[in-house]
């Protein structure tokens, strides 16, 4: 991912806020504010050459259509091997495979660079990504009920974690 993604990767991610069922976010940050949430060195974009109405985005025809990075859970030195997972796919490519290809080379990223667990929370209702987690190796760890609040109504978002295979700190 690189600064340039930044319009493709907000675009997608209005996408998922527009379904209300990606994120608790009603409002797409500038790119500044989503490079301070997200670790940009291991974000990650799915590019395809032609978009799938023939039109042609981004330079030299690249389309983004998918976009996943990380960001911590915490700054206390002992979490640094544990990371919050957000994958985004354009309604464009969604069921395509994109989400599955992209999401596994985050994990290998990830494990590369010493992260040891990956964390996930996805609302009950996206059943899409549940799937899609659940068949990269997230496992649930639970259910955190009425965690907030969107829309006037409480919201859940089941806990994922995906742990490395080798289970710790390298």
């Amino acid at each position: 991912m690189r600064d340039e993604d930044g319009p493709a990767v907000l675009a997608i991610y209005r996408e998922g806020i527009a379904t209300g069922q990606a994120t608790f976010e009603t409002e797409v940050p500038s790119w500044n504010e989503w490079k301070r949430r997200y670790l940009l060195e291991t974000g990650l974009v799915a590019e395809v050459e032609e978009g799938v109405t023939g039109e042609r985005v981004g330079s030299g025809g690249r389309v983004v259509a998918a976009w996943a990075a990380l960001s911590p859970v915490s700054s206390r030195p002992v979490y640094r091997g544990v990371a919050e997972e957000a994958i985004y796919v354009a309604d464009a490519y969604r069921g395509r495979g994109v989400g599955r290809t992209l999401l596994r080379e985050l994990i290998e990223k990830s494990e590369a660079a010493g992260v040891w667990t990956l964390q996930a929370g996805i609302f009950p209702e996206n059943t899409a990504s549940l799937r899609l987690h659940a068949g990269c190796g997230f496992r649930r760890v639970g259910v955190r009920d009425r965690i907030g609040a969107m829309n006037g109504r409480w919201r859940d978002v089941v806990l994922l974690e995906r742990r490395r295979e080798e289970d710790g700190p390298a």
